[in-house]
C-alpha cells in the first residue's frame, strides 16, 4: 500500500512506534463508546494481535487498518477491511482520538479511503456501519453521499457507497 495523502492528512501503514499512541486512543472510553464491543481496556499485546491478524490478510492487497498522522502526529486508525470475504465488497471504519473530533477529519478520511478503495484497490461497494447513536459518523456518511440500507433484525446502520 502506498500512503494515501489527503489534504491536511497522512494515511499510512501502521509501523512500531505508532502501537502507544494507538493504544492511547483505545484506553479513552469516548473513543471506543461507538466500536463494537466498546472495549477500552486493551492491553499492548491484544492491540499489536489485532493489527497483525487483520493487517497480515489485508497489507498485501492494499486494505487493512491503517495509521492517520495530522500535522505529524497520530490521530488515529483508519481502514478498509475485507469483512464480507469479497475484496470487491470493503467495509470502511475509524477511530479518532476525541480531541481531534469536530474538525473535519472523519470526513477527510472517508473520502480518501473511498477514493483509494474504488480507484485503486478497485472496489465495487463501500460499506460503513454504526450504531444510531453514533450521530458523527452518520453526518460523515450523509455529506460524502452513502447510501442508507434498511437491514433488519441489526442493532447497527448500514451505509453503502457503490463505485461510480
Amino acid at each position: 500500500m502506498e500512503p494515501i495523502i489527503t489534504r491536511s492528512l497522512l494515511i499510512r501503514k501502521i509501523i512500531p512506534s505508532d502501537i502507544n499512541v494507538l493504544l492511547s486512543v483505545y484506553l479513552k472510553e469516548e473513543n471506543m463508546r461507538y466500536i463494537s464491543n466498546g472495549k477500552y481496556d486493551w492491553i499492548v499485546e491484544e492491540l499489536k494481535g489485532k493489527y497483525e491478524k487483520v493487517n497480515a490478510d489485508g497489507y498485501p492487497h492494499g486494505y487493512g487498518i491503517f495509521s492517520v498522522v495530522a500535522g505529524g502526529e497520530i490521530i488515529g486508525e483508519a481502514g478498509l477491511l475485507n469483512s464480507f470475504g469479497n475484496n470487491k465488497v470493503l467495509e470502511l471504519g475509524y477511530i479518532i482520538d476525541e480531541k481531534y473530533w469536530n474538525k473535519g477529519y472523519g470526513t477527510e478520511i472517508c473520502g480518501g479511503l473511498l477514493n483509494y478503495g474504488f480507484n485503486v484497490l478497485g472496489a465495487e461497494k463501500v460499506i460503513a456501519r454504526m450504531y444510531p447513536e453514533n450521530t458523527g459518523s452518520i453526518r460523515i456518511c450523509e455529506k460524502l453521499d452513502f447510501v442508507k440500507v434498511n437491514i433488519l433484525n441489526v442493532v447497527h446502520c448500514q451505509y453503502e457507497m457503490i463505485r461510480k
